[in-house]
Formats: structure tokens, C-alpha cells, sequence
């Protein structure tokens, strides 16, 4: 038997066929006819058999309860006609919402459980036909149509609605607003047709916030452009009165303002700061088009520049571009700048005052060639770096605008070319030299080393002396002996004239190498000289010959003071001969023995007069040493003598002395012994004392802490038991509190009042308690037994007795 319960159901596959009545139709041999390949649903009902033939395809289940917000999307499988006569046709689907359960038929399948959304506030849910429908609001939908639902609380979808997805709402702020996109066209919630493609804004002035609608896109967040008082910008394709972009138009916004970016319009370079002009700047200014100058009262073309100067304040038309921005330019004295003009072109220097380029004016880089860049960049003294003046290495980029200068150094000048004007110049040191824009140095290249070599030293000031060179030359004797000579030449420029005449200045810089020139010259007049002389000559005279070769000799056959180059004003005033050595290895090695020979000579009699002078001195000293010694003995006898008398005296007073020192030293260790003993008696005494002392003051202070101790333990028993009785006494006075007067009274008379009630109950009349040991008088009492009237008495004094205390009754004896 199968058992369907209350509230559940059972699938029976090939159930039985039953007539109108429900009885089972029976075939006609008595077997149940079957309607096979069909199901029955089997509700609550009285236990039942299953046939034979008949399958249970579902045990007994529970019924399903739908709860609240959920509901069940139905789908049928065969015709049938619904509760309320409703026709559903194979396929048709609905819903069963709930709360309630649901009887299954087998002609309709559950496919699946629908559960409401809850929609929020600023929440909303996007909709989806799967075929035509009707929604909730009875509006027409088609397949594939998207819907919003807005309103707050919980929404069950309908049977053909599926839910897209949950919307969220933008909040709008003041610096905050939307940029929407249509994607087909339709009337947003302000009523306004937007077309399909079209972008718009939403800001806080249209609403708070924003659902977007299934044909809304956002495409992004725009946050506000904020201008303060010193800012502006440049808005490109703005947005006219009729909401469109105005394209090609520039508008120009001035703080302090807030706005919103437009979609389509765009910030040129962004946000810019007002142009502040102090008194040393300026701004210069090109006109984009055709505009009206207010400052100036004028009309300016497209192209045209002009400038405005400071102080003010200025901020561009959209007609304007600023160009550049000027500063003044500080200039000392010593400082200046090339300036060109574009329109004509003249290129000018600048010095010694505060410029400011105008509109028609630019900055001139002037070049210079390389080895003049290195020479001007290194700036070193060439008085003090005479062998590095010509490395020309440059140690830092020249700022080619600004003028060129140059420190020429004391007892120095520079030659100076101007090539537009074709004159040269010379400027004497010290001085600060500044070159024009078509003026350039005169470079110096010098010959340098030993023998000297072209193009060694390369320098743009000339010095002027006094000063030295050094070279090294060969010469050939007229026997032909080749000696090498190293020379050194004092020289100075003669600049009486040239200081008061440029022309006789040019004269300067008319020989180029002036160093090799002289020295060229100097060589080929001792080569002259030294040719007609020979070698023993030259090496005995050679100082006489170079000068009188070089310098001449004059009308007294005299050798003159100086050599004077005429054509750059050069004199050399002295020769220094610093070595001479022979080129030919023979013509050294014969120099070499005469030299020899004479150092031997030489040292030969010195030799000779020394031995004398030695030999002379010797004389004199072994004299005096003789007569030294004879005093000397003399001396030491006088001396010995006097030895004798100490010695004798010495002994006398050693004999004496050892005596009195021994009795001396006896008396004084006694004295130190008895001292001794005395201070160690009284050091023992002291320290006796001292110890006595000490103990009587430890046991003082131990019988002092061992009484404060016993004391503050005795106190300390004494508040204890004082604080245990007095918890005691409170104890127990919280319990007779607690048990109250009343219960006590009971408790204390709760046994003498059993026992008489004991007695009462087993109905005695007259009662005698004795403890044994005291005789009872019965005599009398004989007659209160007998005597009714005489019961009385004892029956009083035996209520009296047992009134008494319960500890009376309680005791053994009783």
C-alpha cells in the first residue's frame, strides 16, 4: 500500500483506466485496463495499491510552497483547459505566483523559479522582451524591446521579461555632470527629442541624479572647470544658443567662473594663468586675424606685432597670440648684448644699461673661431700660465648673445680687426676689452720649445716685456768644431710711441711670430760671428764674442746694450750663455782632457801648499804641547799634596764619627721601638673600643627590630581577630536579620509544642515525669487519681511543665 499524506503527491506512470464515478474499468477476463504512456498525479488520499502494470515514477513528495516575491514559470505540454476555463495550448507559459502552493498537473512542467528583484532608491532594473507581451503596466511590449523599471520595492518579472541587468544612478553634484550619448532617438526625461548620436550634459541643475535610459549611453564623468580671479581659458568650438557646437569659433572665458566642458568643445592649451607684467617685462603680441587694439587705438592686421609693457595686467583675445614674453635684460658696465634687427637686419651691441628687446628685435649669437672660443673660454693670465697658453681648451659654453670681453692683463694689449669699417685697433692693458658685432681678435701664434718651433703658444694678448725666451742653437767654429749653444734673451716692446699712435701701436702686431723672428735673428749673427774664430778662441772669449756678434759694437769699440728690431718695436737687452757642448763626440773628448790636464795642475799645488802649511802648524803645536805638559806636572804635584792633608783628615774624623753614629743609631731605634709600642697599645685600645662599641650598637639594633617586628605581628593578630569577630558578630547578625524574630520564637518552641501535641493525640490524662533517682509521693497523688475534683491540680501542673523550655524535654534523663 502506498500512503500519500496530507500536503504531498506521488507520479503513478500507466495508471489505471477509471469510469465517471471513479471506479477501475476492468477488462473482460477481470484484468484492470491500463492507460499506458500516461501519468496521474496522486494527491492526499486513503492508502492505495498499485496494479499490476501501474509504475510509481515519483515517490511521494512534498508539495512545493511558493513564497512571497517568487513565482513558478509554468510551461504546458499537452492541451488542457486551466482553473477558471481557461484554454492552454501546448507551449503557452505563465506564471504561478505566490504565496501558495502548487498542484502539480501532468500536463504542465515547472521550468524554472522566478524570485522578485528588489529595487532600490537611485536603483532601477533593465527589462528585455523575450516575445511579444504586455508588462505590468499594461503596455504593448515587442521582442527584443528594453524597458527601465524605477519604482522602489520589490519586482517579479513577468513570464516573456527577462532582467537585464541592475542601474545604478550617477549622483550629480556641483562639480560634478554626465556626458550622455543617444544611441537611437528618443525622448529623454526632461521631454526633450535627443537623435541618434547625439551627446548632451546632465548636470545638477536638470536633476540630482541620473538613471540612464536603455537608449542613453554614458560616456563619461566631466568634471567642472573652475577659473579663479588670475586664470582663463580658451574654449574651441563652443556651444551657440541652439545647443549645437559653433565649429571653428574660439571663446574666450575669464575667471572667476565654473563650467562644464560641452561635449565637442575643447580647451585650447588648457587652462592658462593672466599674464602679470612687472616693469621689466613685456609681451610680445601677434594678431591671428583682424582685430581692434584698445590700448593702442588702432586696428591690427593678421600678422602684425606689437608690444605691451608693463605694469598690468593682460590676458589674449581669442584674435591675439602671444608671441613671446620679454624680460628686461640687467647689464653692468662690463656686460652687454648683440641685438639684431629683423626688419632691417643691423645687428648692434648693448652695454652697460638695463634693455629690453622690442617687437622688430631679437638676440644675435655671435661665433668666433674654435681656437678663439678656447682661448677666450679658458681666461687665464698669461703671465702666470705661460706654458698653457696654447692649449685653448675650453672649460665652459660661451653665451654667444652676449658681448664678447676679454681682461687684457697689465703690460699687455690686443689687436682688435673691424671688418665692416676696415680698421684694426690696439688696446693697452689692463683694460676690459668688449667686441663689437663685426669685430674679431688678432690671434698671436708663437713659436715655442728648445730649438724653437712654429705654432706652439697661441695667444690674443701680446706681452710686452720685460720678459725672457730661451733657444737652443749649432754652430761650427772655423775649425770646424760644432758646438751646441743654449741661449736665454731678455726682451721688452718699445711702447714710448706706440701708446700715443695707433699706427705706431699697429706696429706691434706687424711680425706675427715676433718670438721666432728674433730669435732666427740672433742665431744667424753668432753663426756669422763664431764661423771666423776658432774653438780654443770661442771656448776662452765665447761670452765676449755672441754679445759683440749680436748687440755691435759702436764708435768706442764698445759692445753696445741692446738689439732693436725696428719694424715691431723689439729689444733684446742681455744674452745669458746657460751651456755649451760640443757636437762632435772627438772634438768633447779632446775638451775633456784639457779640462782634465788643468784640474790636475791645479790640484797639484794645493796639494803642495797645503803639506807646507800642515807641517808649519805641526811645529807649532808639538811646542806648546811640550810646555803645556811641564805645567801640568807641576800642577799634579800641588795636587797631590793637597790630597794627603784631605786623606789624613778624612781618617781622623772616620774613627770619630763611626763611634757617635753607632750610639746615635741605638738611642734613636729605642725611642722609635718605644714609641712603636706605645702607638700599638693605644691603636689596640681604639679598635677594642671600637668593636665593644659596635656590638653593643648591632644587638641594640637587632633587639630594636626584633621588638618592632613582635609588636607589628601582635598588631597585626590583634586586627585580625578583631576584623573575624567582627565579621562574626556581623554574620550572625545578618542571619538573625535574615531569619527574623518570629521564625527564631517558632523554632525555639516548635519542640516542647510537638510533644504536647504528641500527648494530646495518644489521649493521656494525667502524666509523671521522673528521672528515676527522686522517690514519688503517691500517696497524694493517689487522690488526685481517685478524686475527679483533685485530677485537676495535677493536670494544670502538668500543662504548666510542659510549657518549659524544649531543651528540658529533649535531655536523656527525660
Amino acid at each position: 500500500m502506498i500512503t500519500v499524506p496530507p500536503r504531498t503527491y506521488c507520479i503513478v506512470e500507466n495508471p489505471v483506466a477509471r469510469n465517471a464515478d471513479g471506479e477501475v474499468q476492468l477488462d473482460p477476463s477481470g484484468q484492470a485496463k491500463l492507460n499506458h504512456a500516461d501519468r496521474e498525479i496522486r494527491l492526499a488520499q486513503d492508502p492505495f495499491p498499485l496494479y499490476p502494470g501501474e509504475n510509481l515514477k515519483q515517490t511521494v513528495t512534498p508539495l512545493r510552497v511558493v513564497p512571497a516575491n517568487t513565482a513558478l514559470r509554468l510551461k504546458a505540454e499537452l492541451d488542457f483547459t486551466d482553473t477558471g476555463d481557461v484554454q492552454r495550448v501546448a507551449g503557452d507559459e505563465w506564471l504561478f505566483e505566490g504565496p501558495g502552493t502548487y498542484i502539480p498537473r501532468k500536463e504542465v512542467t515547472v521550468e524554472e523559479t522566478i524570485r522578485a528583484t528588489v529595487i532600490k532608491k537611485n536603483q532601477a532594473i533593465k527589462l528585455r522582451a523575450r516575445k511579444e507581451t504586455t508588462d505590468r503596466d499594461n503596455t504593448q511590449r515587442v521582442t527584443g524591446e528594453e524597458w527601465l523599471i524605477k519604482k522602489v520595492g520589490a519586482y517579479l518579472p513577468g513570464v516573456y521579461e527577462e532582467v537585464v541587468a541592475m542601474v545604478d544612478a550617477y549622483v550629480l553634484t556641483e562639480k560634478v555632470a554626465l556626458h550622455m550619448q543617444a544611441s537611437r532617438t528618443f525622448k529623454d526625461f526632461m521631454d526633450v527629442k535627443r537623435k541618434n548620436g547625439e551627446e548632451w550634459l546632465i548636470t545638477m541643475a536638470d536633476t540630482d541624479s541620473h538613471i540612464p535610459d536603455v537608449h542613453e549611453e554614458v560616456k563619461g564623468i566631466v568634471n567642472v572647470t573652475t577659473l579663479t580671479s588670475r586664470q582663463y581659458c580658451v574654449v574651441v568650438n563652443p556651444v551657440g544658443e541652439d545647443g549645437k557646437n559653433q565649429l571653428g569659433k574660439r571663446k574666450l572665458v575669464k575667471g572667476e567662473s565654473s563650467f562644464f566642458i560641452q561635449p565637442g568643445e575643447k580647451l585650447e592649451r588648457g587652462i592658462q594663468d593672466v599674464y602679470v607684467l612687472g616693469e621689466d617685462e613685456g609681451l610680445i603680441l601677434k594678431a591671428a586675424e583682424t582685430c581692434y587694439d584698445k590700448d593702442n587705438d588702432c586696428e591690427r592686421k593678421p600678422g602684425d606685432r606689437w608690444m605691451i609693457r608693463g605694469p598690468c595686467e593682460y590676458v589674449p583675445t581669442v584674435e591675439v597670440l602671444v608671441h613671446a614674453k620679454r624680460k628686461a635684460i640687467a647689464l653692468d658696465e662690463s656686460e652687454g648684448i648683440y641685438v639684431r634687427d629683423m626688419k632691417t637686419g643691423k645687428v648692434r651691441s648693448v652695454c652697460g644699461r638695463t634693455y629690453m628687446l622690442t617687437h622688430d628685435e631679437e638676440l644675435w649669437e655671435k661665433n668666433l673661431p674654435p681656437t678663439v672660443e678656447g682661448l677666450l673660454s679658458a681666461d687665464r693670465d698669461p703671465l702666470a700660465d705661460r706654458g698653457k697658453r696654447g692649449s685653448g681648451d675650453a672649460s665652459g659654453a660661451r653665451n654667444k648673445t652676449q658681448v664678447v670681453t676679454f681682461r687684457v692683463p697689465h703690460n699687455a694689449c690686443v689687436q682688435i680687426y673691424d671688418y665692416k669699417e676696415k680698421k684694426a685697433r690696439v688696446v693697452f692693458g689692463p683694460h676690459l676689452v668688449m667686441l663689437g658685432p663685426d669685430e674679431h681678435f688678432t690671434q698671436l701664434s708663437l713659436s715655442g720649445g728648445k730649438p724653437k718651433r712654429p705654432n706652439v703658444i697661441r695667444s690674443l694678448a701680446l706681452l710686452l716685456g720685460p720678459d725672457f725666451c730661451t733657444d737652443v742653437i749649432t754652430i761650427e767654429t772655423a775649425d770646424h768644431a760644432r758646438l751646441s749653444l743654449q741661449l736665454a734673451y731678455n726682451w721688452h716692446f718699445d711702447i714710448t710711441k706706440a701708446q700715443q699712435s695707433q699706427a705706431d701701436a699697429a706696429k706691434l702686431f706687424s711680425v706675427p711670430d715676433f718670438v721666432g723672428d728674433m730669435c732666427k735673428a740672433i742665431a744667424s749673427r753668432v753663426r756669422g760671428a763664431v764661423a771666423s774664430v776658432s774653438f780654443d778662441d770661442f771656448h776662452k772669449n765665447s761670452s765676449r764674442i755672441i754679445r759683440s756678434s749680436v748687440f755691435g759694437i759702436d764708435e768706442n769699440r764698445k759692445v753696445r746694450d741692446r738689439f732693436d728690431f725696428p719694424q715691431n718695436s723689439l729689444a733684446v737687452t742681455s744674452i745669458d750663455i746657460q751651456s755649451v757642448e760640443p757636437v762632435d763626440q772627438r772634438t768633447r773628448d779632446s775638451l775633456l782632457k784639457s779640462v782634465q790636464l788643468a784640474i790636475e795642475i791645479t790640484t797639484n799645488s794645493q796639494e803642495a801648499t797645503a803639506r807646507h802649511e800642515a807641517e808649519r802648524t805641526e811645529q807649532e803645536a808639538r811646542g806648546r804641547l811640550e810646555r803645556q805638559k811641564i805645567s801640568d806636572e807641576a800642577e799634579a804635584e800641588k795636587s797631590k799634596r793637597n790630597l794627603l792633608e784631605l786623606q789624613s783628615q778624612s781618617a781622623a774624623i772616620e774613627s770619630t764619627g763611626q763611634a757617635k753614629a753607632e750610639a746615635q743609631s741605638r738611642a734613636e731605634a729605642a725611642r722609635i721601638e718605644g714609641e712603636a709600642a706605645v702607638e700599638q697599645a693605644r691603636l689596640k685600645a681604639e679598635a677594642m673600643a671600637i668593636e665593644a662599641e659596635s656590638e653593643l650598637n648591632r644587638m641594640g639594633k637587632a633587639r630594636e627590630a626584633e621588638l618592632k617586628y613582635l609588636s607589628e605581628q601582635n598588631q597585626l593578630q590583634i586586627n585580625k581577630e578583631k576584623e573575624l569577630s567582627k565579621i562574626e558578630t556581623e554574620k550572625f547578625g545578618s542571619m538573625i536579620g535574615a531569619i527574623g524574630t518570629d521564625t527564631i520564637r517558632a523554632i525555639a518552641v516548635a519542640g516542647p509544642e510537638m510533644q504536647v501535641k504528641l500527648l494530646r493525640s495518644l489521649g493521656i490524662k494525667s502524666t509523671i515525669f521522673t528521672d528515676g533517682n527522686s522517690p514519688i509521693n503517691l500517696f497524694n497523688a493517689a487522690q488526685g487519681l481517685i478524686g475527679a475534683g483533685q485530677m485537676r491540680p495535677l493536670t494544670e501542673a502538668t500543662s504548666k511543665r510542659k510549657q518549659e523550655p524544649a531543651d528540658d524535654y529533649d535531655s536523656d534523663e527525660n
